[in-house]
């Protein structure tokens, strides 16, 4: 742990002022950190109990025995001291929180969009480090309890902040939005993700806009120009009481405008207008979905006061984030190697698109072909099955030369590919893990993507650390 993360975050007195809750045991505690997991836990950390999936009373006792400062706690008769006791957990977790906002001056960046907010999000963590004490969203922790520890953590000396906000049904942005209170609120892009739950594309659009709602006064609405549904945003974002609006993509009337963009397997590359600063810049990770992304970062970061030059500088030592449009090179048990693009952290209609894309502008060696491994798209409700078949065209237009559909939605669009690119089709990502293995040879390009739930993030996780092929012990 660097001294940084070491540094007092709250002591006994601020955490109990904040939530207004009751201290027992010893009161001259100090915690470097909050937590919810005791896996996750380091020793100085505020662990707070939440009742959620499971009690997180039941791991008190835990969290004590690694170290914890004290607990925060909804019960009295854990019988572990020091603690403080408040009537709800998640409400307390929620007040601090807000405290540690309203004593910080840092400048509050929240980024939501149905593609792309982590990878964005975490590019822009990165150059808020590069420009000063930066603080952000670790992972995706951008649901009901996520943004709230987010902004627990945060110390009160960060210049910049980001925070991821996420959303199953309409109405939760909202409550996120209203609790980081953004100084500066990115869109990145709208597509059919929580069909489900929402019904149509203009109603994840509405839920989405619930970002700007949230401004601090004299805020800057960000939203994407190339979007088809860009008016409507516009109008969310004027309904607001932004004072800024600054649109992105590539459109000549754009304010932050990608000029020109370039990818392929080592990487991208690009030129970004930014209120007319032209910045040259380089991105690690790979696909024509990036030059999107870029615009959305530089959006951002203009926002939040940075120059576009520097913004550069700094993407160009990040690299791409596991499962978000990294290339990899894998070894193989007999010999050569094959590309493997994970792009396997999550999937909807637009981002299976983009992902096929950058596929189909790989280029294999030697005798190798573009394989497609392609789990199930989750949340799509009653369309689901057309959303699935659909993709067909996309590979075809890409130039696929081999697809394995993973899941059981994806036997939709095994069903409608044609003979000569079926490579086979899997039950789960198990399976699908061992039909991968038994087809690759040297010099293909495999993407591999899908939903969280369909499982493909761990063919690639295993693909990467060579234990699929026992090149490295399990």
């Amino acid at each position: 742990m660097s001294e940084e993360a070491k540094r007092p975050l709250w002591t006994s007195g601020q955490a109990m002022a904040a939530t207004g809750g009751m201290l027992i045991g010893e009161p001259g505690w100090t915690a470097t950190g909050v937590s919810i997991d005791t896996r996750t836990l380091e020793p100085g950390d505020l662990f707070v109990a939440l009742q959620d999936a499971r009690d997180g009373h039941d791991f008190v006792a835990a969290a004590m025995e690694k170290g914890a400062a004290a607990s925060l706690v909804e019960r009295g008769d854990t019988g572990v001291e020091p603690a403080l006791l408040a009537k709800d957990a998640l409400q307390a977790l929620r007040a601090l929180g807000t405290a540690a906002r309203d004593r910080s001056s840092a400048i509050r960046v929240a980024v939501t969009g149905s593609v792309g907010k982590t990878s964005v999000k975490e590019a822009i963590a990165a150059v808020f480090r590069a420009a000063g004490p930066a603080h952000w969203s670790v992972k995706s922790y951008n649901n009901h309890w996520g943004v709230p520890l987010t902004l627990a953590r945060m110390p009160r000396d960060s210049e910049r902040a980001v925070f991821e906000l996420g959303m199953n049904h309409a109405g939760e942005i909202r409550d996120l939005a209203s609790l980081v209170r953004p100084h500066v609120a990115l869109i990145t892009r709208i597509a059919p993700a929580h069909l489900e739950h929402l019904g149509s594309v203009e109603a994840i659009a509405d839920a989405k806009s619930e970002i700007f709602e949230g401004l601090e006064q004299d805020g800057v609405a960000i939203y994407p120009s190339d979007d088809a549904l860009a008016e409507r945003l516009a109008r969310h974002a004027k309904h607001s009481c932004a004072a800024f609006m600054l649109d992105f993509g590539t459109d000549a009337s754009a304010a932050i405008r990608i000029e020109s963009f370039e990818t392929g397997l080592d990487g991208s590359r690009g030129v970004a207008n930014v209120l007319g600063i032209r910045a040259p810049f380089r991105l690690a990770a790979t696909g024509a979905h990036w030059a999107w992304n870029a615009g959305a970062i530089f959006a951002a970061c203009a926002g939040a006061g940075l120059d576009a030059r520097d913004v550069a500088e700094a993407l160009s030592g990040v690299g791409a984030e596991p499962g978000r449009g990294r290339a990899v090179r894998i070894a193989l048990p007999g010999g050569g190697d094959f590309t493997l693009l994970d792009d396997a952290y999550n999937a909807n209609p637009v981002s299976m698109a983009a992902a096929i894309e950058a596929l189909g502008s790989a280029s294999p060696t030697g005798a190798g072909r573009r394989i497609a491994v392609l789990g199930d798209m989750l949340e799509l409700g009653l369309d689901e099955n057309r959303l699935h078949a659909a993709l067909a065209d996309n590979l075809a237009a890409a130039g696929v030369d081999a697809v394995l559909p993973c899941g059981r939605r994806m036997k939709h669009l095994h069903d409608a590919l044609p003979n000569n690119v079926r490579a086979g089709y899997a039950q789960d990502a198990g399976e699908g893990l061992e039909q991968v293995k038994s087809m690759v040879r040297p010099g293909d390009v495999v993407l591999i993507k899908g939903s969280n739930g369909s499982g493909l993030h761990k063919i690639a996780s295993v693909l990467v650390d060579g234990t699929a092929f026992g090149l490295t012990e399990a």
